[in-house]
This record gives structure tokens, C-alpha cells and sequence, in this order.
């Protein structure tokens, strides 16, 4: 039996100690405590002395789920641990700027949820992976999720239920819409008639809003829409949603404050619009995504919206086809919301540009937001203040928001 003492959480929300000079990474370990863990492993056997910012997990299935890290920890250290990954990536870039605290977004809980679907003997299990496995924990209900999500493992094995003879494992993504549930299935393949009216017949026992089959439409029962800003959009099955609508919220609101008085704004990565739709209340807007059927979402709820300031959005790969200098300087501010790759490209030609004299950058992942963040202060931008985001609440996922100026 090997005994540690804790000395401090890593990234991934280990606790970190030193053995005889080697780093240990315990899970669910906390700082402070002296723990033994078991032989050829780094899991823990015993808490032999507890932190005193150890709490009691809110879900049974904490610690055999691979999802949520950081149940165990009080409020006030997670949010210091949070907010410290973001501090350390920018420390080593040897970026110095304004951090502001954390800024929670978890709300009422996550919307959208995607769950493993396998069989077993005949029987559809639905859930999470199980931490560092390829296990399956077989759910009833995630308590980090919206209530209207409370079926979502229940439905996840209902949808699946007529594919049991195909025997393959599948993702079920399951979204609360205003309309009610949006059901997207990826993995099965294509489907004969037979089993795509089964699916139909699903949808209609399950009261389901829509149903698709990896974004193809089984069958639509009612829109699946969402409101942005004053905005009601349809987003394409099985596309990119902001995980909370708080989040969705507390970003959109980060960029519309740091816009300022910005007249002409090009939005690029800019999905279904939920900045662009919400900034086109005061500013015209051009956003650009290389998802097509995000951007035809868009353009249907800009027209259907009255009162909007006028908003243009095109399909357009920006990591082959990044806005260019001569294109660029038509615009007083660039908002940026990359995939976790971030914008590399796209910030290049900025840099080449300097232009335009405003940059807001929302990301979902720390390395990329500084790598991007170093190349823009070596063309002479300025990176004001970031500000975190947990959107993700008890995971070790982060999102911020940056503002660089010229």
C-alpha cells in the first residue's frame, strides 16, 4: 500500500503528489489530504486525512461516471481551481493581462446531453462511459441536466429499442427545445423503410418534437426551436448548441458589451447566430460558418425576425478560407468563437491585417485561446481582460472570453 499527501489538483482535477520523486496523478484526491491508494494503481483505497473543502457528491453515480470530475469540492476552491487552469496557461505564453472571476453558467442545467448506446443480451443500456473504461454506466437520470432532460436516458433506449437486431453501439443526442425533446442518432447507418417507420412510431409513442437519423430527418412533430435574443431559430439536427442557455447567455452577453458601439461586425464561426442574431439588434452583422445547414438556420430566423439591423451569413470554411486584409478592414470589430482547434488561420490574416482595431474571442479551450492570443499581441493588439467561463460546471472544461484592442 502506498501512502501520498496531496499537495495540490492538476488540470484534469487530480490530486498531485510526489512518490520517491515521481508525479502521482489520484483521482478525486484533494489538496491536504494523505491518502492510500491501491497497489499497481493510482486509485484511492483510503482518505486517511480529509480536506476540510470536501463535500458530499450530489450524484450516486460521482466517481464511477466518467463525466463530472469536481462534485467533492466546496464551491469557493473549485472556482479558484477553475479559474487558476486559465491563470496558468496564459503564465506559461507569457501573457500578462486582467483576469476576472469566474463567471457560473451552469443555470438550471445542461440542455443538450449525448449518450453511449449499446446491447447487451438483447437489452438497450444508455449512458456515460465510466472513468478511464469502456465501461458503460447504465443511467437513470443526470442530475446536471435540465429537468426537461429527466427521460433522457429512458428515451435514449427507447429510440434505440427497434435497432436491437442491428446490434451496434450508437450516440443518442437528446436537446430540450422549446417544442420539447430533439432526438439526433448517430451510428447505426443507414436504415431500411421498415426500421425508419418503427423510429416514426417511436417518436410518436415518446411525444418527441423531432427525430433524426445522423442529422437526417426521421420526422419533425413540432419545431424544435430555441430563442436568441429576440430571435427564434431551428437549429439543424444534430448541430452545435451551447451547452446552457445561461451559457449561451453569459457569452453573448461578454461580446455585446465588449463591441461597444462597433457598427459593422463580421461573426465568424458563428454557427446558428447566437451572437449574431442577438448583435444584430444594434449592429450589422455578416456571420460566417463552414456549416452549412447552421447557416441556412440563421438566415431563415433572421428574416422571420422583425427589427433587426441588417444580417447577412454565409457558409465559408475559415480554417481553408479565412477572411482576408482587404476584407477585413471593412469591419470595426471581429468576433471569434472557434471550435477547440481555435482560429489559427483566421487570427494569421488579423495579424497580417491589423485590422480591425477590435477582437472578441470567445473559446472553449485555454491552449488554443493563448496560442491564438500570442499571435495577435505580436501584431501589436492589446488582450485587455479575459473573463472564465464555466459553463461545464464540475468538469474540467472552461470557456473565456478575451478583448484585444489596437
Amino acid at each position: 500500500m502506498t501512502r501520498l499527501t496531496i499537495t495540490r489538483l492538476g488540470a484534469r482535477g487530480d490530486g498531485i503528489a510526489s512518490d520517491n520523486g515521481t508525479t502521482v496523478h489520484v483521482p478525486f484526491a484533494l489538496p491536504g489530504e494523505e491518502v492510500e491508494i491501491e497497489p499497481l494503481s493510482e486509485r484511492i483505497r483510503t482518505v486517511l486525512v480529509r480536506s476540510p473543502e470536501r463535500i458530499t457528491p450530489f450524484c450516486p453515480h460521482f466517481g464511477s461516471c466518467g463525466g463530472c470530475k469536481m462534485q467533492h469540492l466546496a464551491p469557493a476552491p473549485y472556482a479558484a481551481w477553475k479559474r487558476g487552469m486559465l491563470e496558468e496557461v496564459l503564465a506559461r505564453a507569457g501573457i500578462a493581462t486582467e483576469i476576472a472571476p469566474l463567471v457560473a453558467a451552469q443555470g438550471v442545467g445542461r440542455r443538450r446531453v449525448t449518450l453511449h448506446v449499446r446491447f447487451e443480451k438483447g437489452r438497450a443500456l444508455a449512458g456515460f462511459m465510466a472513468a478511464k473504461s469502456h465501461d458503460l454506466i447504465d443511467l437513470d437520470r443526470c442530475p446536471v441536466l435540465v429537468p426537461g432532460l429527466d427521460r433522457a436516458a429512458d428515451i435514449a433506449r427507447a429510440v434505440m429499442a427497434p435497432l436491437a437486431r442491428l446490434n451496434k453501439t450508437a450516440d443518442v443526442q437528446v436537446t430540450a427545445s422549446l417544442g420539447g425533446l430533439d432526438v439526433d442518432i448517430r451510428g447505426p447507418g443507414k436504415l431500411e423503410m421498415p426500421l425508419r417507420l418503427a423510429l416514426t412510431e417511436v417518436a410518436e409513442r415518446l411525444d418527441l418534437a423531432r427525430l433524426s437519423l445522423h442529422g437526417e430527418m426521421i420526422v419533425e412533430r413540432r419545431s424544435p426551436a430555441l430563442r436568441m435574443g429576440k430571435a427564434l431559430v431551428v437549429p439543424p439536427a444534430g448541430g452545435f448548441l451551447q451547452a446552457t442557455e445561461a451559457g449561451e447567455t453569459t457569452l453573448a452577453g461578454l461580446v455585446a458589451e465588449a463591441v461597444g458601439k462597433a457598427r459593422r461586425i463580421a461573426d465568424l464561426f458563428c454557427g446558428a447566430g447566437p451572437f449574431a442574431l442577438r448583435l444584430a439588434g444594434e449592429h450589422a452583422v455578416d456571420g460566417f460558418d463552414s456549416d452549412k445547414p447552421a447557416i441556412e438556420a440563421l438566415t431563415r430566423a433572421a428574416r422571420a425576425t422583425p427589427g433587426l439591423k441588417p444580417l447577412k451569413a454565409e457558409a465559408r470554411d475559415l480554417f481553408r478560407r479565412p477572411l482576408l486584409a482587404h476584407e477585413l478592414k471593412s469591419y470595426d470589430a471581429v468576433v471569434l468563437d472557434p471550435p477547440r482547434a481555435g482560429a489559427e488561420a483566421q487570427v494569421r490574416q488579423i495579424a497580417l491585417a491589423k485590422a480591425p482595431a477590435r477582437i472578441v474571442y470567445a473559446s472553449c479551450d485555454p491552449q488554443s485561446f493563448a496560442r491564438d492570443a500570442a499571435s495577435l499581441i505580436a501584431a501589436g493588439y492589446r488582450l485587455e481582460r479575459v473573463t472564465p467561463v464555466d459553463q461545464f460546471a464540475f468538469t474540467t472544461h472552461l470557456e473565456m472570453v478575451g478583448v484585444f484592442s489596437r
